[in-house]
């Protein structure tokens, strides 16, 4: 058995409770998941679905092909397309309480710990089908496998690696917390772990499991590599800025103090010393490379786990402080659903910082709408104009939702990301409906007209909001040759 491994027993997991707790907090994001609207990335994976691949140039294959199979299993809503997230939640709450199990939590440890899931942005990313959502599952189930081979059972690196290779398939931010674990192994120990033939059967079993989509990086020259140094130029200033506060927000400012005596306890417990020691590597990690604040999210909601044993029996023996913590567990709970959840009328929301603070929100709001102004501007062309037209957009965002709510409309393009690949408007289209990109566009055609800005009507901010719509003619050079100035990455 490793170092301390025996110091800390592993109690009976209180299943019927946790999962109770966790299907409500499923249920509860499920009944929500109709309101609003599609979030753009969810318009995006249902335009990338229609093309199952092994891989995109900004994502694995895994998100998009569950956006499809969940329409087509129970049609194009976005209930329907939501299901897979609000499973997301259940998931996440169970492993976190399992976590919590296994540093010697007990029933109401393992209880609290399950409502980390219900934090701030566990929320967000369990109200909408995002990357985040499955990785937040894929990131638990891997801390919770190497906790236990480090507390003693080596085996356990295989179903790490096994979990490691799945969730490949959808997004490959895994590896980062994985070097920061490496990196504490290292520094902190235990150190003969680096040695094991079982962490070593782990490292293959990943490889293999993941290697379709290892293979379509290499093959495609590492397109990952070019969309995080897109990400770092386009949010890197700004996510560096952001980090130190979202670390406090991530799950809620009043779950802040667990996690933090998570870290502690962490950090007493010899075993799992090199758990709290990978954070702090993860934080320098996540700065250097000017990735975005959520990506410490798996690993804090470990902490959280971690320290609710501590915090459970610190409440124990005193009236005071169970109010205490009930207090601030329900205002957490109460905080989080209304920042992260679609629970206030629009009309309401555009009154709150909500919007300003949670973007997951503010990307939901109006597609239908900027849609609808979209085709006016089509619509009023002379018919002559009409028929040599098409609509090109600056994102993938617009390009979905004109794929989602369009009718009557020619053909869409757009060069953001993986739509650039899928092809360029034909020469004849001499007529440009062009919608978010503003003055440079005016470059690369004879003439550049504004028709109108995108206006959601209940003034809330996104990205779109104030984009204005212009009618350009006369491209000055053959699609073939504007096209690639058109490619871009965010």
């Amino acid at each position: 058995m490793n170092g301390g491994a025996t110091a800390v027993e592993r109690p009976a997991m209180a299943w019927g409770p946790v999962g109770i707790l966790s299907v409500l907090l499923g249920a509860v994001v499920a009944a929500d998941s109709n309101a609003y609207g599609y979030h753009r990335d969810e318009l995006y994976f249902r335009l990338l679905g229609e093309r199952p691949a092994w891989g995109y140039v900004d994502q694995p294959p895994l998100t998009p092909l569950l956006a499809r199979l969940m329409t087509e299993v129970f049609g194009d809503h976005l209930w329907a397309l939501r299901i897979p997230a609000s499973l997301a939640v259940v998931a996440t709450a169970i492993l976190t309480a399992l976590f919590a199990r296994e540093v010697g939590g007990r029933r109401g440890a393992q209880l609290l710990a399950a409502l980390g899931a219900a934090g701030v942005f566990p929320l967000v990313f369990g109200h909408v089908l995002l990357t985040a959502s499955v990785d937040l599952v894929v990131v638990a189930a891997v801390l919770l496998c190497v906790a236990r081979a480090l507390r003693g059972d080596p085996r356990w690196w295989l179903a790490a690696g096994l979990a490691v290779g799945i969730g490949l398939y959808n997004k490959h931010l895994v590896l980062l917390t994985l070097v920061a674990i490496g990196v504490a192994l290292a520094a902190v120990g235990p150190r003969r772990v680096l040695a094991s033939p079982w962490l070593w059967a782990g490292v293959a079993v990943a490889l293999v499991v993941g290697s379709p989509n290892v293979i379509y990086q290499i093959t495609h020259d590492w397109p990952q590599l070019k969309m995080a140094e897109a990400i770092r130029d386009d949010k890197g200033a700004e996510s560096r800025v952001l980090f130190v506060p979202f670390q406090f927000v991530a799950i809620g400012l009043f779950f802040a103090p667990v996690w933090v005596a998570g870290l502690v306890r962490l950090w007493r417990t010899p075993a799992l010393r090199s758990l709290a020691f990978a954070y702090p590597v993860l934080c320098v990690l996540v700065l250097v490379t000017g990735g975005q604040p959520y990506y410490t999210l798996g690993l804090l909601l470990a902490l959280f786990a971690a320290g609710c044993p501590a915090v459970v029996a610190w409440a124990a023996d005193r009236r005071g402080r169970r109010v205490l913590l009930g207090v601030g567990v329900g205002l957490n709970l109460v905080v989080s659903a209304v920042t992260a959840l679609a629970l206030l009328p629009v009309s309401v929301l555009a009154k709150t910082p909500i919007a300003d603070i949670n973007q997951g929100t503010s990307d939901q709001i109006g597609w239908p709408v900027y849609v609808d102004q979209i085709s006016s501007v089509y619509a009023g062309l002379p018919a002559v104009d009409r028929s040599r037209a098409v609509i090109l957009t600056a994102n993938y965002g617009e390009a979905g939702a004109l794929d989602r709510f369009g009718s009557g409309l020619p053909a869409v393009y757009s060069g953001h990301n993986e739509l650039w690949y899928r092809g360029r408007p034909p020469d004849d289209a001499t007529v440009v409906v062009a919608v978010g990109f503003g003055n440079p566009l005016s470059a690369l055609f004879g003439s550049c007209q504004v028709a109108l800005d995108l206006d959601n009507g209940v003034d809330i901010p996104n990205e779109e909001q104030d984009n204005d719509v212009r009618v350009c003619r006369d491209p000055v050079a053959p699609w073939s040759t504007l096209w690639p100035r058109l490619q871009h990455y965010s």
